[in-house]
């Protein structure tokens, strides 16, 4: 048996899982901030609470900081599912860990289309695609691409450990 057979079998680095969850939670606020939010504690505030309307609906913008805290919790959350389910694809798979700058951004590609297809028209944001603003489109994939990158890259960490 190889050791990178043995490697994959063992619990993933789940520290890796977590820094890796909280490089593409940053990345996308930043990325969401300069693009939509601005950058100053009212406009974080509201990228927070339009997270956290996935759960409470609208009635997260009347939530105040309370609101942004569960839209902060729910986004790192988020992003750290996205590593862990490539960790846990790549302990069943190894070869999605071997080409990170090919395989990431068609991850990235995925996720984008999970969350927009999928998750969101499913939460209380009741929003659902369209084709209305095809540069945000455009550069929120290009942004996705770039966390699938993240993911690959720290799914590796975690089962190299």
């Amino acid at each position: 048996m190889s050791s990178i057979s043995i490697k994959q079998r063992r619990s993933p680095a789940w520290l890796q899982i977590a820094l890796g969850g909280l490089l593409v939670a940053i990345g996308d606020t930043i990325f969401a901030s300069t693009l939509w939010f601005g950058w100053s504690v009212p406009g974080l505030v509201r990228l927070f609470q339009t997270i956290a309307v996935g759960v409470l609906g609208k009635a997260s913008f009347d939530g105040g900081v309370a609101s942004a805290g569960l839209g902060a919790g729910l986004h790192l959350f988020m992003a750290t599912m996205f590593v862990v389910v490539y960790t846990l694809a790549s302990q069943r798979a190894p070869a999605l860990l071997r080409r990170p700058f090919v395989l990431g951004p068609l991850y990235g590609v995925v996720l984008y289309a999970v969350m927009n297809f999928v998750v969101m028209p499913l939460s209380r944001v009741d929003a659902h695609p369209t084709l209305q603003h095809p540069d945000w489109i455009i550069l929120s994939i290009f942004a996705h691409m770039v966390f699938g990158v993240v993911c690959v890259l720290f799914a590796r960490r975690a089962l190299q450990q």
